[in-house]
């Protein structure tokens, strides 16, 4: 043997031994040792929620109508529905429905929620008793919220006419005028989740140290200013952590749109995405069309989670 097949084989031998030594290593791992406890719920909801995506993107292919089975040969797949949904002018305007919705509840709800975490981080009177009132309605389901809305906005006798009738105003249609129904819905989630802003900005004001303030006011800044140019910039991650669980709460108003009405049809005007898409499968069998606004349903949520997810990655939380 030349020195060529020697060093070959001494070569080989080499990367043998550190491929078995990596294979070693892999199974006596943490990641391995565990798989027991998490192998399986992982699986579950691979299949669960992984797979039914799948599902729904491979029926958005088909022309799947009513109880007629899909056809999944590669024939009949296409993107037909696609075209369809985007020639829909009920998918346009549920579309501009939901971003307006998205933006709109989002944005007023952190600065609402930061404007009453200042006030308490200020100490004002009665502080914990403003906590509660403000924080209580998240904890009713949106079923609740939606019921006690509905009587708010009651046309005859609900408490929002009669504020706007002894203030010398005729009643308000709130749910049946279609160009102030969406500002309607989006108030009543307003109400509902502001309060969630509210305490994750008082968590992330209560984790800065108060030197800041002490210092700030040293140098002689008014103490909006030292909210406005110090406390509040480092309120960053508190902002998009609230920004992204608000958003997808406003995702899932289609709970709340239903039990106003107990159908699949909205109030005018505040048809979104998810009670488009329920519709056209329940109401009309259009299965292969429903699934296709899903998958738009699905690429918007990503939109707002992946940018978050990216943004925790970065910052070495992920």
């Amino acid at each position: 043997m030349d020195t060529h097949e020697t060093a070959d084989a001494t070569k080989t031998s080499a990367e043998e031994v550190d491929w078995e030594t990596k294979v070693r290593y892999f199974l006596n791992s943490d990641f391995v040792r565990s798989s027991p406890y998490w192998g399986l719920p992982f699986v579950i909801m691979g299949i669960a929620v992984y797979g039914g995506m799948g599902f729904n993107v491979a029926i958005s292919l088909t022309d799947a109508r009513g109880l007629t089975p899909p056809d999944y040969s590669l024939s009949n797949l296409d993107l037909e529905m696609y075209t369809q949904v985007f020639e829909s002018s009920a998918f346009v305007q549920a579309t501009q429905n939901n971003l307006v919705l998205l933006v709109t509840f989002t944005t007023i709800c952190l600065f609402l929620g930061l404007f009453l975490a200042v006030l308490i981080d200020q100490g004002i009177r009665f502080d914990d008793k403003i906590q509660t009132i403000y924080l209580l309605p998240m904890s009713l389901s949106f079923v609740v919220t939606a019921q006690m809305w509905l009587w708010m906005f009651n046309y005859d006798n609900g408490l929002l006419n009669i504020i706007v009738t002894a203030f010398g105003f005729g009643p308000v249609n709130w749910i049946g005028n279609p160009s102030i129904a969406l500002g309607a819905i989006i108030f009543a989630l307003i109400w509902q989740f502001s309060g969630y802003a509210m305490v994750v900005y008082l968590a992330g004001l209560r984790s800065l140290p108060d030197d800041q303030f002490e210092a700030a006011h040293v140098d002689g800044a008014s103490t909006m200013k030292t909210y406005l140019r110090i406390i509040i910039p480092q309120l960053k991650e508190s902002s998009v952590s609230a920004a992204v669980v608000l958003m997808v709460f406003a995702l899932k108003a289609f709970t709340f749109l239903y039990a106003l009405t107990g159908r699949y049809r909205p109030p005018n005007g505040t048809d979104i995405l998810a009670t488009l898409m329920v519709r056209e499968a329940f109401k009309f069998g259009k299965w292969a069309y429903s699934a296709t606004i899903a998958t738009y349903l699905m690429l918007l949520a990503l939109g707002v989670i992946a940018p978050y997810l990216y943004y925790q990655y970065k910052q070495g939380s992920l």
